[in-house]
């Protein structure tokens, strides 16, 4: 049986505390005690009641790794007919292994398109490209633009830089190749979900500061931007109770960072919002829900962005628990929610 986006989203969640503990667990400087179901939108209540009730997958380590990762062993729907999806092994950084990614949308014609560089979520220690399949095929449709999936690698096996690096390694590939494509170079985007959307960040960041693959616009969703939440900062005991909590993100940064999360001097260029200069970065779209554990970090980083002089887009949900536009993508927020970054994506692309 094939995991839902559901059981995928929360059995990722499993570092810690059921919902009903983290709501009481106010230590020092935390928020008094609150129900967090009584913040979550009417139309996702029913979902994250079903996954606080439901049974709980054993704290995320090394050894329960293996069990998570299964839980994504295959995209929750079977692709639609079009747009196509071509799986290539491209060159990985010097040294490194080649990189898998899915190249999505090409067409046969002279017109150049858009092209988006999409990276997918997973904490940085689980989750592959074919998950986002079908998502990246309808927004190659629905954008009139070529997608790149990447497949990068995971860690603690490998730790930063080197799932940068993969994700770098295809912004390459796609602007030496952008005419095989049918790209123009001028409109390529960076995107990703939670851990993808990190990896975005990042990518946007390598490729300023490396001068050689301009990237144009990055979509960052519910982004994992800051290895400090849950470690060396806490949030308050309602925000980070659904979906994706403190424990985890400890556990994910630390994995990727190959230290302990909130160290005093992380590698540099692994944690967007630790980086002291942010100008010179594209235009961005950062999209969050309000009781999210990335609330605060993707809001910080946002008005960073705008202090830098970066334009930046920022839509905060109310009452959106993390990935619930996938966890119920039927709901009107969640619908409000995708149609706010395909209108940022499509706008930069027009421009």
């Amino acid at each position: 049986m094939l995991a839902s986006r559901r059981d995928v989203c929360w059995g990722l969640a499993g570092a810690g505390l059921s919902l009903a503990s983290a709501a009481g667990c106010a230590g020092v400087g935390r928020a008094p005690q609150m129900d967090p179901l009584a913040l979550v939108d009417p139309e996702l209540r029913a979902a994250a009641a079903q996954q606080a009730s439901g049974p709980r997958p054993p704290p995320m380590s090394v050894e329960a790794l293996p069990r998570l990762r299964a839980m994504w062993v295959a995209p929750d729907t079977m692709p639609p007919p079009a747009p196509s999806v071509e799986t290539r092994t491209i060159p990985g950084r010097t040294n490194d292994p080649d990189v898998s990614v899915q190249v999505i949308g090409v067409r046969d014609a002279g017109r150049l398109r858009p092209a988006i560089v999409h990276m997918h979520g997973g904490g940085y220690v689980s989750g592959r490209a074919q998950n986002a399949t079908v998502f990246c095929q309808r927004a190659s449709a629905e954008l009139d633009c070529v997608i790149v999936n990447v497949d990068y690698r995971l860690s603690p096996e490998t730790p930063f830089p080197g799932p940068m690096e993969d994700n770098y390694a295809a912004l390459k590939w796609l602007h030496r190749n952008a005419e095989a494509l049918g790209v123009d170079r001028t409109k390529v985007a960076v995107m990703g979900e939670s851990a993808g959307g990190g990896h975005a960040a990042i990518l946007a960041i390598a490729a300023r500061d490396r001068g050689e693959a301009p990237v144009a616009y990055q979509v960052l969703i519910y982004p994992m931007l800051d290895d400090r939440t849950g470690s060396t900062r806490r949030v308050p005991a309602h925000i980070g109770a659904l979906g994706w909590n403190e424990a985890a993100n400890r556990f994910g940064w630390s994995a990727f960072l190959g230290m302990p999360a909130g160290a005093a001097s992380p590698p540099s260029g692994a944690v967007p919002s630790r980086l002291d200069n942010l100008a010179g970065l594209p235009p961005a779209f950062i999209g969050v829900g309000s009781i999210d554990l990335f609330v605060d970090e993707s809001m910080e980083y946002a008005r960073r962005l705008v202090d830098a002089g970066v334009p930046t887009q920022l839509h905060v949900t109310p009452g959106a628990f993390h990935a619930f536009d996938w966890v119920v993508p039927e709901a009107r927020v969640s619908k409000e929610f995708t149609a706010a970054w395909k209108s940022a994506l499509a706008a930069a692309f027009a421009a």
